[in-house]
Order: C-alpha cells, then structure tokens, then sequence
C-alpha cells in the first residue's frame, strides 16, 4: 500500500520540476492546498442532499403549489395484467409483431395496446411538481454559487490578467474565500453524482454523469497541484448559465409561456458565448500557452488540460442541442417533439387520427405548441 501511495503521489507527476511536496506544507506564514482537505466534501455532499430534501419540501413545494403546480402524474394505463406482465418482463417497447399478437390475446385493436404501453411508461415519469422542485433547487445554489464567484473573482488580479494565475506558481497561498469556494462546488458535484441515479432521468444521462465526473476530476486536479487560481475562473465561468436554465424550466412547468422563452433565449446566448468564446480564448489560452510561457509543461499539467478539452467537447456538444432547439423553433413555425423530451406524448387526439395523417403543429408536453411551445419543451429538456 505504501508503494501504491509514494507512486500515485509522485511528484514528477504532479508539481512542475524541482518542487516537492515538502515545499507546499503549511507554515506560520502561508497555506497551501493540501489533497486531505478534499475529504471534507463527501460529508458536506451527504448535508447537501439533505438540505435539499427540506429545501424542496419546505419551500420549493409550496412556491410550486402557490403556482398552481399540481402533484398529478401523466395519465394512468388501465389495469390489465397481461400487458402488465409484458410491460415489466419483456419489453416496455413492444414491436410490430408482439403488437399484433396481444392485440389478437386481447382482441383489442393495435393503437388502443400502443396507447396502453405509452401511458404506461409515461406514469414511471416525474410529476410536474417534482420537475419544479428540483429545478428550483438548482436554480438557488447556482444563483449562490455564482454571485459568490464574482463577488470573490473581482478582488483578484488574474480576474482582469490571467498570467497572475501564474506567477509565482506553485508558491500561491490558499486564502479561506478560495477554499471555500472549492470545497463547496465540489461537494455540490458530488451530491450530484450521489443523487443522479434518483432525480429525473434524461436521455443525456450518460453525457451528464461524464460531466459530472470530469468536473470532479478537473476541481481536484487543480485543487492538488494548486491551480485553483485558473480554476475559479472555470468554475464561475460554467456557472454563468445555469440559474437562466432553470429559471426557464421552472417558468415553463408554471407555464408562463413568455417568460419562458425569454429566458431560455438569455440563457441560449450566456452559454454559447461563454462556453464557446470566452472559454476557449480567455481560458484555455492561459492554461495551454501563458502557462506553458511562465511555468512550463509537466505531466499533470497534460491531463488538466486535456480534462479542459472534454469539457469543451460537452460545451461544443450542449450548443449544438440549443442551436438545434432554436432553428426548429424558428422554421416556418413549425416544430417536432424535442428528442430529448422526457414525457411522450399520450393524447387521445393523437391516437384518433387516422394512420398517415400528420398534424400541422406538434403538442409539447405542457399543452403547448408552435414555436413557443419548442423553446418551452426545449428549455425543459436541456441540463447543464
């Protein structure tokens, strides 16, 4: 065990050359970075997750409720134990052939059994007012998070000159606001990976859980080697957007239409001018080449930055999904179901049409439809 640790601790891996560990303890004089400060985060996570429980419960759901936000689920299926028994053993998508076989056990017709599984699978989907809440939540940390970020960032000099991330690095103190801000967005991200598996899922739940899991990668890298410096412009700068997000989801599930797009058209414009102009040319312009000018290259330095590629390859990635959202929206005022859209749609308007015939305008989850009702289902879609 001891071997593992002196190898995964090696200090030609993590520091720039000729600087040791010995270097970076905590003296009278300064505080540095130290990795068992990073064991802090997974109580706090654990008293993250349980604030939120009685912030959704005791705030959240009476500001829900308050906006008319009602507790009721889709639609439920009309009991039927075989295709129940189909439903929760074989397949929750039932193809043409198992169609025609229960429509002929049933002697019910194929759209009504199609009916039936639709319902069903949408009953296993979140209310509205679970939706609310935990938007809600996320809406007041990111809020927080961020308005700390920039109450914090416009005291310090590598806000308004990047290469102050640099200079005398790795000798740069580690100052209560910086650990602070630190541990308390890396517990946030962990109690997101912790409740991940229980909130609302998404067809994006894969891209998310990398996300996450790069985010945690990249606060501890540069929490380790002592980059925190680089590392809170990121930090601030990823959560420009996200309290817009939210806010737009909740003004949809309140259904306030207008606002709603308002909001995620702001939100629109504050990611992908933060996610692909500010950051490629402001941030990683200093950690690959001012850094590279000042401190010099060295293996952990390689891994941070390329952990800073993925992100952007997520950033590039969500702005193609919102552009994708907005063209729609857009064209001829004629709009499709967002392919992320966790609710299907279960009217029985649909199912009466005739086979064939296609409707001029698509109904969103919410009851809405044309271009308003894209960006609502759009904006309820998208997660950062």
């Amino acid at each position: 065990m001891a071997g593992i640790l002196a190898w995964f601790w090696n200090e030609r891996f993590w520091l720039p050359h000729n600087v040791t560990w010995a270097d970076l303890k905590n003296t009278e004089e300064a505080t540095f970075p130290q990795a068992e400060d990073l064991y802090l985060a997974f109580p706090l996570a654990f008293c993250m997750l349980m604030v939120r429980l009685i912030f959704e419960r005791f705030v959240a759901k009476p500001c829900a409720i308050a906006l008319n936000i009602q507790a009721n689920g889709p639609q439920i299926a009309q009991p039927n134990a075989i295709l129940e028994k189909v439903f929760t053993a074989i397949t929750k998508h039932p193809d043409e052939k198992r169609l025609e076989g229960l429509s002929k056990q049933l002697d019910w017709d194929v759209r009504s059994i199609q009916r039936w599984f639709r319902q069903r699978r949408n009953q296993e989907k979140p209310s509205t007012l679970k939706r609310f809440c935990e938007s809600m939540w996320k809406f007041s940390y990111g809020l927080y998070i961020f308005t700390y970020g920039i109450r914090y960032l416009k005291k310090t000099p590598w806000l308004w000159n990047t290469k102050h991330c640099w200079y005398n690095y790795p000798y740069q103190p580690l100052t209560p606001d910086l650990h602070y801000y630190y541990i308390l967005e890396l517990s946030f991200y962990w109690s997101l990976m912790f409740s991940q598996f229980t909130d609302i899922k998404r067809k994006d739940f894969g891209v998310m859980f990398l996300h996450h899991l790069v985010a945690i990668l990249l606060i501890t890298f540069s929490y380790v080697n002592n980059m925190a410096r680089v590392g809170t412009l990121i930090l601030c700068l990823h959560d420009s957007a996200d309290a817009l997000l939210e806010a737009a989801k909740m003004a949809n599930y309140a259904k306030f239409q207008k606002i709603c797009d308002l909001l995620f058209v702001m939100f629109a414009m504050v990611f992908i001018t933060t996610r692909l102009g500010v950051f490629p040319l402001w941030v990683l312009n200093t950690t690959l080449f001012e850094s590279w000018e000042i401190v010099g290259p060295y293996p952990s330095w390689w891994v941070f930055n390329l952990l800073l590629l993925v992100i952007q390859g997520l950033n590039c990635f969500w702005s193609y999904l919102i552009v994708k959202i907005a063209c729609k929206a857009i064209s001829k005022g004629k709009v499709s179901k967002d392919d992320r859209s966790d609710i299907e749609s279960s009217s029985d308007e649909e199912d009466s049409e005739p086979p064939g015939k296609n409707s001029h305008t698509a109904t969103t989850t919410n009851g809405t439809s044309g271009t308003n009702g894209y960006l609502l289902t759009g904006a309820c879609a998208m997660d950062d």
